[in-house]
């Protein structure tokens, strides 16, 4: 039996036993959205499709999520029905996987869940991958149109600085957050003109959330993670990171490991934020 870690929605997360069981289930889809974009040829779990986060599930010309018609070319083509169960997993403890949940969420699919520990539990644990690339029958995938209770833009973070019940997480590293860096140290420093963060911020990095294996941490632990930054249940929530993907980690644990009814993600993030002229900046 998988641990019973108090979650609000656990039915949004699946274990590596879960997935192992259902490898044949027509049912069930796997797809790979990996920060690595060769991570999946050099291997993955039977059956599971991948997604470029880089080309496929990001407008090429705005800087923006899919639109709702690419969106449903790309989930046809992968053989996803509208009451398929989606399985989501990737590296970096499912970056981009959480992002691609939000995405697809954002679009209004129904029954879409993390692997917990993403790729790199499921290597750690020695369990089958492959190099063969499945296909399936083509469907006619019809997404909704868009939830825009999730997202958020500059213009209503801007207007909402300073407001009560108001709170702005910044899940990005400490050293992002003060100002020092532009992005994280392992990759380039690009993307924004100025360092900081946004006026009122409260910084919990993401991997707070997760344990050493890549697993998330239990509800209670959660829970009082984010309560000592003040970002709790009562307010309206926005997290922010650099691009929009580190954030939709954490806006994944807030809504459904938590259950916070009023959180979005500003996927504009600090690359939109540390450009704008004349936005306010703390360091």
């Amino acid at each position: 039996m998988p641990e019973d870690k108090g979650y609000v929605h656990p039915e949004v997360l699946v274990d590596a036993d879960w997935v192992q069981a259902h490898l044949k289930d027509a049912n069930v889809r796997l797809i790979e959205v990996d920060v690595n974009t060769r991570s999946y040829e050099e291997g993955h779990i039977p059956g599971a499709v991948g997604f470029n986060w880089q080309k496929e599930l990001q407008d090429q010309i705005v800087r923006a999520p899919v639109s709702k018609a690419q969106l449903e070319a790309l989930l046809s083509k992968a053989g996803v029905s509208n009451d398929t169960t989606i399985i989501l997993y990737g590296d970096n403890n499912n970056w981009f996987a959480a992002w691609a949940l939000w995405i697809l969420k954002y679009y209004g699919h129904k029954d879409v869940r993390l692997l917990d520990g993403g790729r790199a539990k499921w290597l750690a644990d020695k369990r089958e991958i492959t190099t063969e690339v499945p296909t399936y029958t083509s469907t006619n995938y019809q997404a909704e149109e868009p939830h825009a209770d999730l997202r958020v833009f500059r213009d209503q973070v801007l207007s909402s600085l300073g407001r009560q019940g108001f709170a702005l997480v910044d899940v990005r590293s400490p050293k992002e957050f003060s100002g020092e860096l532009l992005a994280p140290e392992n990759i380039p420093q690009e993307g924004a003109q100025r360092g900081g963060h946004i006026p009122g911020a409260a910084n919990v990095p993401w991997s707070q959330a997760v344990r050493e294996d890549g697993t998330f941490k239990s509800a209670e632990e959660l829970r009082s993670i984010y309560g000592s930054k003040g970002v709790t249940p009562d307010k309206d929530v926005v997290a922010y990171c650099r691009i929009g993907e580190r954030s939709s980690h954490t806006w994944f644990v807030l809504r459904y490991l938590l259950g916070y009814n009023n959180v979005r993600n500003y996927d504009g993030s600090w690359t939109e934020w540390g450009s704008l002229i004349g936005a306010p900046i703390e360091r």
